[in-house]
């Protein structure tokens, strides 16, 4: 009986003191309607610390945002939609690029108030990125959409939503088959190229050439693992850039990737097991045909007498910019884009051009904020570039991602701070709060202890390095992808018609109408 009268005094004790926090709340918000403002949305200027405000001292200042607006009034009221034919088209792709990722990149370049080359663009609009069964898809079925101009299931490229990731039948039914924009282009006398960052047989630039069931299946080693018997009559993503109706007949192709292009027997680091080397026939195809592995065979190569290129500078994915140096002798986003306009534009009756910042994404999968957002400053360097090199009167350059990522950008940073800094305000238990945060990943291990169940200090794990890990709150092997809508900016010829929101698939349907390419639709330009 004594046991239970001390254990109901207990749960009164409780009660009273919930009861007490409660009282305090409603009078705090009684004297100063602020206070729960000041809790949930925390002034992170101490007493006695100096405010870090914007550089530019005209900012404190009324009339420095309204000339702001009255000047971006008047832009928009002078804008004028282009509507000549598009001659050339160019579409970057900035894997797994959101909108998150593009804000915070904003600070590489000096601050958020500035802008990467494609966000002075005329136009933008969003794109729904989910595919046929997933909300939060792949960089194979978006490809598919953005490029082929339909919706389908991940892990598959160039193929319709009838086939099944791994379906090793269905994904060989050419009527399951579908056509890139650079086939379109193709077909209309136009040249094609890809410029990609990562493998040449990675799920973005395969988008442009390959039919196939599973995004894995580069070489031909991974379709027989998969596959068995059936695999004779599947061919490897390798195989069909080469081989292929659309990868045979680029004009410019340039990555990373050499190792599912030669047999193991041939190339200490091969993957194939076919026995064949794949660069070997693209050099032999054609006598003018050039292949380089280095950026100063690049830099030495005569374009105008070239019939086709093929770079391939890395047995896998080309190394993050911040990995290159004088002795890695890789070429950049930039220098592969300007010279594949460069070939290119050879042709007088136009091209299509795909350029991908593919490692943007490899970065964020391993919780890298610091190798992602350098890699988006080079993505912008590439596209101001092109830009500069081409005609808007005549060449249609749109930009967009394929999907997000699981990444946050909060805390309440100062203006003048470090975005990869910690915030002013520490957590509850505090411990620094970092700006940047992924909902999931492989760092999780780095910033939890699971044995006390609490929270890592995170400035003990991020040190400055370019590969810093920064936290994630969900442990996983890679971190994943986002379900949110991503950017599109255009310029040039019909522009105006990425306004809006829009299922992914229209953009291929978008750009061939200013192209006036055969892509299945009666509408045209002319």
């Amino acid at each position: 009986m004594e046991i239970l009268r001390k254990f109901i005094f207990h749960l009164f004790l409780i009660h009273l003191l919930l009861c007490t926090i409660e009282c305090l709340e409603y009078l705090c918000y009684q004297e100063d309607e602020n206070c729960f403002d000041r809790q949930m949305h925390p002034d992170l200027v101490r007493k006695g610390e100096d405010l870090e405000r914007s550089i530019n001292p005209l900012e404190y200042t009324n009339n420095y945002w309204l000339n702001l607006s009255r000047e971006f009034i008047k832009q928009q009221m002078n804008r004028q939609p282009n509507t000549n034919k598009a001659k050339n088209i160019i579409l970057f792709l900035g894997d797994g690029m959101g909108l998150t990722t593009i804000a915070a990149a904003r600070n590489l370049l000096g601050g958020t108030e500035q802008k990467l080359a494609f966000e002075t663009f005329p136009y933008s609009g969003l794109s729904k990125t989910y595919s046929v069964d997933r909300i939060v898809s792949d960089s194979a079925c978006t490809a598919t959409a953005y490029l082929c101009g339909i919706k389908a299931i991940k892990g598959t490229i160039g193929v319709n939503g009838q086939v099944n990731m791994g379906d090793c039948e269905t994904g060989i039914d050419r009527n399951n088959h579908v056509d890139s924009i650079a086939k379109w282009a193709m077909d209309a006398g136009k040249s094609a190229g890809v410029v990609t960052t990562t493998r040449v047989t990675h799920a973005s630039p395969a988008g442009v050439y390959a039919h196939i069931a599973d995004r894995d299946w580069e070489n031909d080693s991974q379709v027989k693992e998969a596959c068995g018997a059936k695999s004779a009559k599947i061919k490897d993503i390798a195989y069909q850039l080469t081989h292929g109706e659309v990868g045979g007949k680029l004009s410019f192709i340039m990555g990373g990737g050499k190792q599912n292009f030669i047999d193991s027997s041939l190339y200490e680091n091969g993957k194939r097991s076919d026995r064949l080397d794949l660069i070997e026939y693209f050099q032999q195809e054609h006598p003018d045909n050039v292949y380089v592995e280095t950026r100063s065979e690049l830099m030495q190569v005569n374009l105008s007498k070239a019939n086709r290129v093929l770079g391939l500078y890395q047995d896998s994915h080309m190394l993050y910019h911040l990995e290159t140096n004088e002795n890695t002798n890789q070429p950049t986003l930039e220098e592969m884009t300007i010279k594949a306009i460069e070939h290119l534009q050879h042709n007088e009756n136009g091209y299509f051009v795909f350029i991908e910042g593919g490692l943007i994404d490899w970065a964020h999968h391993v919780n890298k904020p610091r190798l992602a957002l350098d890699e988006s400053i080079e993505f912008s360097k590439a596209i101001q570039a092109a830009r500069q090199i081409t005609s808007e009167e005549d060449t249609l350059i749109v930009v967009t991602a394929d999907h997000s990522h699981a990444f946050s950008y909060g805390g309440y940073p100062q203006r003048k701070s470090d975005v990869f800094d910690p915030a002013p305000a520490g957590g509850k238990d505090g411990k620094p709060y970092m700006p940047l945060n992924y909902a999931n990943g492989p760092s999780f291990s780095k910033f939890f202890d699971n044995e006390n169940g609490q929270r890592v200090d995170p400035l003990l794990n991020i040190v400055g390095d370019t590969n810093d890990e920064y936290p994630s709150t969900w442990p996983m092997q890679w971190e994943t992808h986002g379900g949110d809508d991503v950017p599109v900016y255009a310029s040039g010829p019909w522009s105006h018609l990425f306004t809006g929101v829009y299922e992914q698939n229209a953009l291929p349907h978008l750009m061939a109408y200013a192209a006036c390419l055969g892509n299945g639709l009666t509408m045209c330009t002319t």
